[in-house]
């Protein structure tokens, strides 16, 4: 869903953490290990994926959204391609203010007895972009799960915007059983 990067020199080509709708993971074995250990020294939290309850049911939120815009796509029901799309905004700035609180937990309640202080620092990565902490420039943006829920996102307006080709149209046809004229109305697909 989403990535962080800190490049610094003694990581030039940057270290990357991969935040998953169910797990943290790195761009090598190690790096979840290496971003602890950095964090030790300026009084940070261990980052540690299985104390973070979201991890656990975000999945099932995840999968109750598919299934609905599934079936809300089986409908071509306009209100309903409004409703998901909106549910959708709401669950997605919830997350996201949800992420921003955590990265402001680990940024600012610090260890006093870190080995590195610095009086008035905070460590706190950027939500969105890129942001100097000491010698490490900290990077944050969307992963490949978090464009595609930005499309979904997209896609949900779209659908809404979008005339419903669908509708069924109705005209007048006489029809003429011995002699007379009976007006019946019948379905005409647009």
């Amino acid at each position: 869903m989403w990535q962080i990067t800190l490049i610094a020199p003694q990581y030039p080509g940057g270290i990357t953490m991969y935040i998953w709708i169910n797990q943290i993971t790195g761009s090598t074995p190690s790096t979840l290990q290496n971003i602890n250990i950095l964090n030790h020294y300026i009084g940070m939290k261990f980052i540690e994926p299985d104390s973070i309850p979201e991890l656990h049911y975000f999945r099932f939120i995840v999968i109750a959204l598919v299934v609905l815009g599934l079936a809300t796509d089986l409908t071509g029901n306009k209100k309903l391609y409004f409703a998901w799309t909106l549910l959708l905004i709401v669950l997605c700035a919830a997350g996201i203010y949800d992420f921003y609180l955590w990265e402001y937990d680990y940024g600012h309640n610090l260890s006093p007895t870190a080995p590195i202080k610095f009086p008035g620092m905070v460590y706190q990565p950027p939500l969105f972009g890129k942001k100097n902490l000491l010698n490490f420039v900290a990077k944050s943006y969307p992963y490949i799960g978090g464009w595609i829920v930005g499309l979904s996102i997209l896609s949900g307006i779209v659908a809404f915007w979008l005339p419903n080709k669908s509708k069924k149209k109705y005209e007048k046809v006489s029809t003429s059983p011995i002699g007379s004229t009976v007006s019946k109305r019948v379905r005409v697909e647009a």
